[in-house]
């Protein structure tokens, strides 16, 4: 059976494309797909997206923890979402022939070795004890809120002892968790306040719907105004009823949804075509959708194997 991991490692670093050139080139040399990565200068942040053999993705994983270390510099860095760390956030995510306690295992593995780099980690969602801690909680107030010093509340899971963030990489958040849907909607004719207010309303901790998470922003260098989302369930809470809330509430205040667009991979939930033109789906072609390039990579895969590196321990 080929069994196949996804990572979505999230970095700080949105505006140099040169070096996350190279950080993509080092990510596809260690025996992993890399399905796809983007870059926002406003969020100056940038995501990859890349699946394998869980030894190969650990691997990649520790790859991606060194370059963030070498070439990221929070010190230097300013940009509208929030973040804690050079690699920021860095989820485990089994696909075929997996479950979520093997996406643990590889949460908990590098972990151990990005906490032995000297970045103090935090564990998340499946991977925390105990299981379900958000980002949000870890993430509030940014780098700046423990650049001097971890508070009584927020102590890292790794090394324990740790009392201050590494001085330019940060933290690094660890996690477990099943498939999500990162998308962003633009609206125009509304303002950022009425954007942050659309977004208190919808979002899970707001009373809206459940697992989505929501922030209102304003992208400097574009211009344009973003409700900007994660999606925990895209399958049990409809990416459909969402938007229709989100559009209701743009027009209630003057403006219209111009285009959405999803971070990563998109799940099967939204490949019908009827749901891509409702949404005004920008970059949706079948080079996009998981599931589909989960199977070509099956499909290899059994008719021909690579070499698979050291496991981390």
């Amino acid at each position: 059976m080929v069994r196949v991991m996804e990572a979505v490692p999230n970095f700080s670093e949105g505006r140099d494309l040169e070096k996350l050139g190279a950080l993509v080139e080092a990510l596809t040399a260690s025996d992993v797909d890399v399905l796809d990565w983007s870059a926002d200068p406003d969020h100056h942040r940038s995501v990859v997206t890349y699946i394998g053999d869980p030894v190969a993705v650990e691997a990649a994983a520790l790859v991606a923890a060194r370059f963030a270390l070498e070439h990221f510099d929070l010190r230097q860095h300013s940009g509208v979402h929030p973040r804690v760390g050079a690699l920021d956030v860095l989820p485990f995510v089994p696909l075929e022939g997996l479950d979520m306690g093997d996406a643990v295992a590889s949460a908990h593995r590098v972990g151990r070795r990005i906490a032995d780099l000297g970045v103090p980690v935090f564990f998340y969602g499946e991977a925390s004890v105990p299981p379900g801690r958000r980002l949000s909680t870890l993430r509030r107030g940014g780098f700046e809120a423990i650049r001097e010093g971890f508070g009584t509340g927020l102590r890292p899971d790794l090394p324990p002892a740790a009392v201050s963030p590494h001085p330019s990489a940060g933290v690094t958040c660890v996690g477990a968790r099943p498939v999500l849907l990162a998308w962003n909607v633009f609206v125009v004719d509304l303002s950022l306040e009425g954007a942050r207010a659309i977004a208190g309303r919808i979002r899970e901790i707001g009373g809206g719907f459940p697992g989505l998470r929501a922030l209102g922003l304003r992208l400097e260098g574009q211009d344009r105004i973003q409700i900007s989302m994660n999606l925990e369930d895209p399958f049990g809470t409809s990416p459909l009823d969402v938007f229709d809330t989100i559009e209701r509430e743009v027009a209630a205040r003057g403006g219209r949804v111009e285009e959405t667009e999803v971070i990563g991979m998109i799940p099967d939930t939204l490949v019908h075509p009827a749901t891509v033109g409702r949404l005004h789906l920008s970059d949706h072609g079948p080079a996009r959708v998981l599931s589909r390039r989960v199977a070509e990579y099956v499909s290899r895969r059994t008719s021909g194997r690579t070499k698979t590196p050291e496991r981390a321990e």
